[in-house]
């Protein structure tokens, strides 16, 4: 007695061997573990939802990681800076060389400034022959204004850009690796590019990349031509630039602005209407990620919140069902905080659970939409490539694990019973608390079914956009059209000027035809065009030109330019507005002609007839305009559609051009068969990029940037429909079981079962309804916030919201059916006697 009794003696005795919080511990996970054990269903159900949850966020993450979050891989990127020039037809348009030399000389803002001139088509001539190679040339400076040192060899040196500068040329990583087997004496050998020998001076770092010119595996000096050196119309360059410190990006921009100010009545035949854009290289880098990123982590961040919903739910039901349990407990002498602390267990072992295999499925779900993202646009997003558990993907995963283990551990703990313990023992305590659990989970569901119609409307709202892309007019008919990229050897096939001014361009003008005549021999092939820029593509190629007969002064035009072949627009069935196609004979020697597109006609001919007009491109002779074809889309999908013009591809040939061929079979099959003639022509003739009209339509860069985000945010809404759906269910049938005694008495007095089916209906219409409506007003607003990502459709529109409010109210309503007949199918005098 002195001592406490036995058992206090021995618990003091036991504390002093041990320590009590995480013996206390280990006994609270044993009894976590077998309470679970026990409710598999609930166990299963609470894990699967919170790795669902898990999943979807951690995929999101790490892709918003890598493209938003995670640095460039340059020194002090936050102070680089992307430069364009602006015109007439947008804010993001190359540079002129002589631009670029001014800006640089004249500007007071940057710590230094250089270019870069994007060269996909570059030809690689090798022991075994001539091949495509990914190339970039740049400025001397670009890689030190980067702040990227190589791993091997060195940078460029000032002045190895000039035009009579030796070449020199530096590998990517994965070139090295890939061309020349990581060889550390590769350093001095001599690489052959577009003809040119070129000497290898340096390595790039593995993790470096430059999105802009990706998958570049030779970094080449810039080395302009003679007459680019003055031309101030010859725009192919982009800038970047580091700021000097404590300049920001507006200062910056503001004296660009100037500059270009001064040049524009400095030279205003070349630089009316041109100004300058200055934006953060980040921006740049990332492109058009950025929306679609945020808003598909916003719809993971919804779906995880519906799950949280959804769980804590079960554990108030749960907690509910253990009222008796904790009353019990609690007058056997357990304290309220030796009661919070098991139930805190049993949720962090939830958590812990559901963690463990929501990271696993994330690690999958980001392997896989990574292998689902074309090569050609991984090679723009290099920032992408190795994705995976890095650390702060591990840390996201811990702070949301953190918050979900509080929120479930809090959600049961505030049930506990306190003063209300013998409510607790009594049979009849579980009215009161059914009414409260009644209440606090229909407002749980309205949440729940108001983030299900965000959901379900942005995922309808980029649905309908991506549908509405897909099928606008293109201007062309895109079955049966296949299409494969050619380039030739420069120096097999030398481009130049006689003494007339005309192009010595015969060699290539009978290559391209030998190349229509033995395609269009093929069997299955109906017709055969050229062009030097196939469309929907960048949108890039634009050419100023002047009206004959207007006053420069008054007019600084521009359009996209393409040279065709005669068959081009009979091959793509553009249809022709007026006038004539080329002809045959069209070529250097015969006066210059141009085709012009609808949107050129109505915007710089208006009130006018346009055949027959003449327009200067590029200076004399005039050209004169022979024909309007109907707008055929050269740019992205979603951009507007821009003036066009067409010049004959035998009045100026180039060495890297494209095929377009429409046959009468499966288009896809013939492009076997094309190489192969292509080749038998000349073995030193290279083909890359072979696909269809319909692939390069579905998928082009817009197309897929607007599926993918459909299909991911429509699978959140998906999820969330079917949660919401389980979460009314759940509610209603927990309100109806708690209510039996209540129903029994009503129909022993008398109450039909329509009745019954009334009330339990009505109850679920108007959490549904509030729900509905609420989530309506909530999808207008994030409509706003993601208009950037909708094309032709708004972010109220009415049948998108009618079908959401429609879709949601049947399955709540079917829902709700299968409580509400349980209802009315219950016997008055079983029910009166089981209470």
């Amino acid at each position: 007695m002195r001592l406490g009794g036995v058992e206090s003696t021995k618990q003091a005795y036991r504390e002093r061997g041990t320590v009590p919080f995480f013996a206390d511990l280990v006994q609270d996970l044993r009894f976590a573990v077998r309470q679970l054990g026990k409710n598999r269903g609930f166990a299963a159900t609470a894990i699967a939802m919170l790795a669902l949850g898990l999943c979807a966020n951690l995929a999101i993450f790490a892709f918003v990681d890598a493209a938003l979050i995670k640095p460039l891989p340059y020194w002090d990127s936050a102070r680089l800076v992307s430069l364009f020039e602006s015109n007439a037809l947008g804010s993001r348009y190359h540079l002129s060389y002589p631009d670029y030399a001014d800006w640089k000389s004249r500007n007071k803002v940057f710590q230094s400034m250089d270019v870069y001139e994007i060269d996909d088509g570059l030809t690689l001539t090798t022991s075994t022959g001539t091949q495509k190679a990914q190339g970039a040339r740049v400025s001397g400076g670009f890689f030190h204004t980067l702040g990227v040192k190589p791993v091997l060899g060195r940078d460029f040196r000032e002045g190895e850009d000039a035009a009579s500068a030796s070449r020199t040329v530096m590998l990517s990583y994965a070139a090295w690796q890939s061309r020349y087997g990581g060889r550390a004496d590769v350093l001095g050998e001599t690489v052959t590019l577009d003809g040119a020998p070129n000497t290898i001076v340096g390595v790039l770092p593995a993790d470096f990349h430059f999105s802009p010119a990706e998958p570049a595996e030779f970094w080449a000096t810039l080395h302009p031509a003679a007459e680019r050196l003055n031309c101030r119309k010859c725009h192919s360059l982009y800038g970047i630039a580091r700021l000097k410190d404590g300049v920001s990006v507006q200062q910056a921009l503001a004296e660009m602005t100037s500059i270009s100010q001064q040049l524009e009545r400095q030279y205003p035949d070349s630089n009316r209407s041109r100004s300058a854009t200055v934006v953060p290289l980040a921006e740049v880098i990332v492109g058009d990620v950025r929306p679609i990123l945020l808003v598909l982590l916003g719809g993971a961040g919804l779906l995880l919140l519906i799950v949280c919903v959804n769980v804590s739910s079960l554990l108030l039901v749960r907690s509910e069902s253990r009222r008796r349990e904790t009353a019990i407990r609690s007058a056997l002498g357990a304290s309220r905080m030796r009661l919070m602390r098991q139930f805190v267990t049993e949720g962090m072992v939830l958590v812990v659970a559901g963690s463990v295999v929501g990271v696993a499925c994330a690690y999958e779900a980001m392997r896989l939409l990574t292998r689902l993202i074309p090569v050609e646009m991984m090679d723009g997003m290099p920032y992408l490539r190795g994705l995976g558990l890095n650390p702060h993907v591990l840390l996201f995963a811990v702070v949301i694990s953190l918050f979900v283990g509080v929120l479930f551990s809090l959600t049961p703990v505030l049930r506990l019973p306190g003063a209300g313990m013998r409510e607790g023992l009594a049979e009849g305590g579980r009215g009161s608390a059914g009414t409260i659990w009644r209440r606090f989970g229909a407002n749980l569901v309205v949440v729940e079914l108001a983030i299900a119609v965000v959901l379900l409307v942005s995922a309808g709202l980029l649905g309908k956009s991506f549908y509405r892309l897909l099928h606008m007019d293109t201007g062309l008919q895109p079955d049966h059209l296949a299409m494969m990229r050619i380039g030739v050897d420069r120096n097999r096939y030398a481009l130049g000027v006689d003494r007339n001014g005309y192009a010595k361009d015969e060699q290539l003008i009978a290559l391209e035809r030998q190349i229509v005549e033995r395609i269009g021999s093929l069997p299955g092939v109906r017709s055969v065009g050229i062009t030097n820029g196939l469309p929907v593509g960048d949108g890039d190629g634009i050419m100023q030109f002047q009206v004959e007969g207007r006053p420069q002064l008054r007019e600084h035009n521009e359009a996209n330019a393409r040279r065709v072949s005669p068959g081009y627009f009979t091959t793509l069935q553009a249809r022709l507005v007026r006038g004539r196609y080329f002809s045959e004979g069209e070529d250097a020697s015969k006066p210059p002609v141009v085709i012009i597109n609808r949107t050129m006609a109505a915007q710089y001919f208006a009130g006018e007839d346009a055949i027959g007009k003449r327009i200067n491109v590029g200076g004399p002779p005039a050209t004169e305009v022979v024909g309007i074809v109907d707008d055929i889309r050269e740019g992205p999908l979603d951009m507007a559609m821009r003036p066009a013009m067409y010049s004959p591809f035998s009045q100026g040939p180039d060495n890297d051009f494209a095929v377009v061929v429409r046959t009468s079979q499966e288009e896809g099959s013939v492009l076997k068969d094309i190489s192969g003639t292509i080749h038998e022509i000349d073995r030193g003739i290279f083909t890359y990029g072979e696909v269809t009209m319909s692939d390069r339509i579905n998928d082009s860069p817009a197309a897929y940037m607007h599926r993918s985000s459909a299909w991911l945010v429509g699978g959140f809404a998906g999820m969330a429909l079917l949660l919401g759906v389980v979460g009314l269910y759940g509610v209603i049938a927990y309100s109806v079981s708690q209510r039996t005694r209540e129903i029994g008495v009503r129909m022993a007095l008398g109450a039909q079962r329509r009745t019954v089916y009334r009330l339990i209906l009505k109850e679920a219409g108007w959490l549904a309804g509030v729900g509905i409506g609420a989530g309506l007003v909530c999808s207008v607003a994030t409509g706003a916030l993601m208009r950037r990502l909708l094309f032709n459709v708004r972010a109220w529109d009415v049948p998108t919201l009618a079908a959401v409010a429609a879709v949601l109210g049947v399955a709540a309503m079917v829902a709700s059916y299968l409580p509400a007949r349980r209802a009315a199918s219950v016997n008055p005098v079983e029910a009166l006697r089981a209470e």
